[in-house]
């Protein structure tokens, strides 16, 4: 149920307010923890990665990342803004890129919060 949600809220959450706890300017870093690890899809192995945060950020890939794929609830993790995509309809904040490395395996991947860009499907 928690992938479904999350995989909801990637979908269409970016007409919604970032969450809380999520780098906002270029370049910006924050803290967080994995919250969980699972498939682009529920119930779907190799329809992708998702990875969902305690700050309430999430990144999805249509591709199976071996980084994301590594990583564990409750590893810490640093998330940097790397890319925001300019001219969204009003309120459509998705697509939104971050790079997050994993403390705890040193290994680093660059994904959007969500598989649509802004104004996409």
């Amino acid at each position: 149920m928690a992938r479904l949600l999350a995989l909801l809220l990637s979908a269409f959450g970016g007409f919604a307010a970032h969450a809380a706890g999520m780098p906002t300017q270029l370049g910006e870093c924050v803290e967080t923890r994995v919250k969980e690890v699972g498939t682009r899809l529920e119930n779907g192995p190799g329809s992708g990665s998702l990875i969902t945060f305690a700050n309430g950020g999430t990144q999805v890939s249509y591709d199976q990342v071996p980084q994301v794929d590594h990583s564990r609830p409750g590893d810490l993790v640093s998330m940097c803004l790397v890319s925001i995509p300019r001219d969204c309809p009003p309120g459509d904040n998705r697509g939104r890129r971050y790079r997050t490395t994993n403390k705890r395996t040193g290994q680093t991947w660059t994904l959007p919060d969500a598989a649509h860009m802004c104004g996409g499907a």
